[in-house]
């Protein structure tokens, strides 16, 4: 019997995890409430309007609703009612039928429409129905004209509008699941139901107020708008619509007049024609010119599920069909796209989702050529460069290329002067074909349209090509990919040896890597790190010193392979500390401390002169390797007193002045000295 209670509390929170979005933040606003009494809910109400909210946790912290400022209101959860003398909600509202339900809600205007309309004895008698009912203030925002040609005519169109909002059994909220369809009462029309994780519930795109208030012969849920029957597809608004004319030639080019058409729950944000008309000509041209980026853009406009305005009271991510994400929220009333309030008309509602109306074409990364995408950029300064060396047409055509492109900062000091050497280094910047940071591996080689090859360094904090690491994530255009670097890339050019010769701050090392028999092991195929002492740093020796080490080959060449590593480490790799094993056996320290690179805790004077088979690195001083250092005789055991007494020398002349202490300090001196 011992599982039993075990089993129970499973199934009790298995009960409580299948609970809808709805009703988990209903029973958070419980939650919030109780302090007030039983059955009170804390609502959250936007300043300066009647909009009210039940409450989830990050709501509740950040006391907001798209961006606006709210006050935490107390009121009966539904269902609920108060008690004269009593605290909280403790009393149950009556059940009575639908028609007497809807007066005690919120809803006397569809109770009083129920009765003109002839519905009244329908919703009093048998039977079990659902009404999604129409608060007081969603009749009254409808037009005057609009709730003129209802009222006018009670018997025919008020009574069908308001059979739309009926489905002809019990339906509560748990039942509401997203994307699902109900029959109406009205020829079967179908209502539409969204059920997003935020909680909110819309039907027809007009949100829940108050919901499963239950009656002797159904439900009653008040909702915030007045719903209209709905027949038109996505397609057919756009046919219909004048604005649209321009979408609808280019939804016709790219074949996708069939999806649009299809069953399915989808949101377009429709671009209109003034959206269009923004974009300059020739942009324009080529978009609709080239079949591939146009479906592009419309994809980029359609969102994977049904987004009704009502549902976004916080920014939230959505995909698009296209494969990327936008930025949908809300700024008071007024929807959000990437933080832009670029919706004109929102929550036209078609048989197979929801259309939202934008005056701003919204051009996916995979439509835009490589100077489109630098231009919007961090790289913005490189394209002026690229541009001043007419290199353009590798930046706007339909080659396949990657851009290396050195983000701004590398040019806050001013752009370079743009001469032969620098076109020619701006070629290294463009490497053959479209890539991918992605697929990229260590030790791959990316050739250049200046017809040089680029090494690939894979490390653990970073992805390098050459001395430059990529800064931020790629930029996918239609024909190349944008990588932006941290610095401006230094292609390789000569072996380590080459450099060193051609550098005057190496000759002394030159002159002992020559002596010490090492040249033709820097000069084959590897992969090197060179921490190359300066002449300045031979200087620094004491002369005596100096002409000991060169005078011995076979030492010189142990201190020279102590400042080489056979593994390529460039700069952008190192933030914490990283040790590598040099060709002499000891291991070389190298970190980073105020943006300067240390070897064994020494400064590094310059970084990252690059070689096609290895990196060097210019330090001011001669490194030495461990067994090199003087070292404290190791062969006699300690002794802890001794221990104590070399390291507390301090303590000496107090041990001496000590008539007790001072035995024991001259025993101590006397063993020091045997």
């Amino acid at each position: 019997m011992a599982p039993l209670p075990l089993l129970l509390l499973l199934a009790l929170g298995l009960a409580a995890a299948a609970k809808s979005p709805y009703q988990q933040v209903l029973q958070h606003s419980r939650l919030r409430g109780r302090q007030h009494g039983p059955n009170v809910c804390a609502v959250q109400k936007l300043i300066g309007t009647n909009r009210k909210y039940f409450t989830n946790c990050k709501q509740w912290y950040q006391r907001k609703i798209c961006g606006k400022s709210t006050v935490i209101s107390y009121e009966c959860c539904p269902g609920y009612e108060k008690v004269p003398g009593e605290k909280g909600c403790p009393a149950a509202l009556p059940l009575s039928n639908i028609y007497e339900t809807l007066g005690v809600v919120g809803s006397a205007t569809t109770q009083l429409y129920s009765d003109r309309s002839n519905l009244r004895p329908e919703i009093e008698g048998p039977g079990s129905f659902t009404i999604f009912a129409p608060s007081n203030e969603a009749w009254a925002s409808l037009s005057a004209e609009t709730l003129d040609s209802l009222v006018s005519n009670v018997n025919i169109e008020l009574l069908n509008a308001l059979r739309y909002h009926m489905v002809n059994k019990r339906v509560l909220t748990d039942d509401l699941k997203h994307g699902i369809t109900l029959n109406s009462m009205y020829q079967d029309l179908p209502i539409q139901i969204h059920h997003y994780p935020n909680g909110i519930v819309t039907v027809n795109c007009a949100r829940l107020l108050k919901a499963d208030h239950h009656a002797t012969n159904g439900v009653v849920h008040v909702i915030d708008k007045v719903i209209a029957t709905t027949t038109n597809s996505i397609q057919q608004i756009i046919e219909t619509e004048e604005s649209l004319e321009t979408l609808r030639a280019a939804v016709a080019a790219s074949d996708l007049n069939s999806l649009l058409e299809s069953e399915g729950q989808y949101t377009l944000l429709a671009p209109t024609n003034e959206a269009f008309e923004k974009i300059p000509q020739e942009t324009l041209n080529r978009i609709l010119g080239d079949p591939e980026a146009l479906r592009d853009l419309l994809n980029h406009h359609i969102l994977k599920s049904a987004m009704c305005a009502e549902a976004i009271i916080a920014g939230l991510t959505m995909e698009t069909l296209e494969g990327t994400t936008l930025d949908v929220g809300c700024s008071g009333e007024e929807l959000t796209l990437n933080g832009k309030p670029i919706i004109a008309n929102k929550d036209v509602l078609a048989t197979n989702g929801v259309v939202h109306f934008v005056n701003e074409l919204l051009i996916p990364d995979s439509a835009k050529t490589l100077f489109e995408l630098a231009q919007e950029s961090e790289v913005s300064k490189s394209t002026d460069l690229f541009r001043q060396a007419g290199l353009s047409s590798h930046l706007t055509g339909r080659e396949r290329v990657t851009l290396l492109a050195p983000v701004n900062d590398v040019f806050k000091d001013g752009l370079p002067v743009v001469d032969s050497n620098m076109k020619n280094l701006l070629l290294n910047h463009i490497v053959r074909d479209q890539l991918s940071s992605k697929h990229l591996y260590h030790g791959q080689k990316l050739q250049t349209l200046g017809d040089k090859e680029l090494r690939v360094f894979v490390y653990r904090n970073n992805l390098c090509i050459e001395n430059a690491c990529i800064a931020a994530h790629d930029k996918r255009g239609r024909f190349g990919t944008l990588f932006s670097m941290d610095k401006m890339l230094t292609p390789p050019s000569g072996s380590v040896m080459d450099v060193l010769k051609a550098d005057h701050r190496f000759s002394t090392l030159v002159a002992a890597i020559q002596s010490a028999g090492l040249t033709e092991n820097l000069n084959r195929p590897g992969t090197f790190t060179v921490f190359a002492p300066t002449n300045e740093a031979f200087r620094a020796m004491p002369q005596g010193e100096l002409n000991k080490l060169m005078g011995n080959a076979k030492e010189l060449a142990n201190i020279l392979k102590f400042h080489v590593a056979d593994e390529i480490l460039v700069s952008g790799a190192v933030s914490a500390l990283v040790r590598l094993k040099s060709m002499q056996g000891d291991k070389l320290e190298v970190s980073m401390k105020n943006n300067i690179i240390h070897v064994n805790k020494e400064p590094v004077a310059e970084s990252d002169i690059m070689a096609t088979n290895g990196v060097i690195y210019a330090v001011n001083s001669v490194l030495q390797p461990q067994a090199s250092r003087p070292q404290e005789r190791g062969d006699e055991p300690a002794d802890p007193a001794l221990e104590i007494f070399k390291q507390a020398s301090a303590l000496s002349k107090v041990s001496q002045r000590n008539p007790r202490l001072a035995p024991v300090y001259s025993r101590l001196l006397a063993r020091m000295k045997n």
